[in-house]
C-alpha cells in the first residue's frame, strides 16, 4: 500500500527568461549528455553476468530513472510555463521579475529580493517565489509604502525603499 499525499499546492507558471533558458538547458544537457552516458554504464554493468548482486547495475538503474523522472517534469513543466521578459508598464509598484529593496521597520536592516517564478528561487541571491507569502505581501506596492508579511517567525512589517526591473 502506498503512501498517500495531498495534491500539491498549484505554483504560479510564471518565468523569466534567463529561468526558462537554464531549464531548457537543464533539460538538454539531461538527454543529449547525461542519459547516454548512464545507458551506455548500464549496458556495460549489466554485461557483466549476476545483475541481483551487482551493485553497478543497480545504481546505474537508480542513475537512469532518476534522470528520466526530471526528464519528463522538465518536458511537461516547460510546456506550461509563460515567459515574462518584458517590465510592466507602471515601474514604480512591486510586480513579478522585480527586485525590491525593504527595510525591516523593527531593526532597520535593509534587504533586497527579486520575485521570481518557483522553479527558480534561490535563497542565496535573494530570488523569492511570486507564491512567497513575502512576495505575495509586497505586491502592487510602492517606494514608501509599508505592510506586514506572515512569515513562519511571525509577522514582520517592512517599507519598500526601492522597486527596479533588472534584465527586462
Amino acid at each position: 500500500m502506498g503512501r498517500w499525499r495531498p495534491p500539491a499546492e498549484k505554483s504560479t507558471a510564471l518565468i523569466t527568461r534567463a529561468g526558462h533558458d537554464r531549464l531548457k538547458a537543464e533539460l538538454d544537457e539531461l538527454w543529449r549528455v547525461r542519459r547516454p552516458e548512464v545507458v551506455k554504464a548500464l549496458a556495460a554493468a549489466a554485461a557483466e553476468g549476476d545483475r541481483s548482486e551487482n551493485a553497478e547495475y543497480t545504481y546505474r538503474k537508480k542513475q537512469l530513472g532518476e534522470i528520466d523522472r526530471r526528464v519528463r517534469y522538465l518536458s511537461k513543466r516547460l510546456e506550461q510555463l509563460k515567459v515574462v521578459d518584458t517590465a510592466p508598464s507602471d515601474r514604480d509598484a512591486v510586480f513579478f521579475g522585480a527586485e525590491v529593496e525593504l527595510e525591516d521597520m523593527a531593526s532597520g536592516e535593509l534587504v533586497r529580493f527579486r520575485i521570481v517564478g518557483p522553479d527558480e528561487t534561490d535563497a542565496k541571491r535573494g530570488w523569492i517565489s511570486i507564491d512567497a507569502p513575502l512576495a505575495r505581501a509586497m505586491l502592487k506596492k510602492r517606494v514608501d509604502d509599508d505592510f506586514e508579511a506572515p512569515l513562519p517567525g511571525g509577522t514582520v512589517r517592512y517599507a519598500i525603499v526601492a522597486v527596479a526591473y533588472p534584465d527586462v
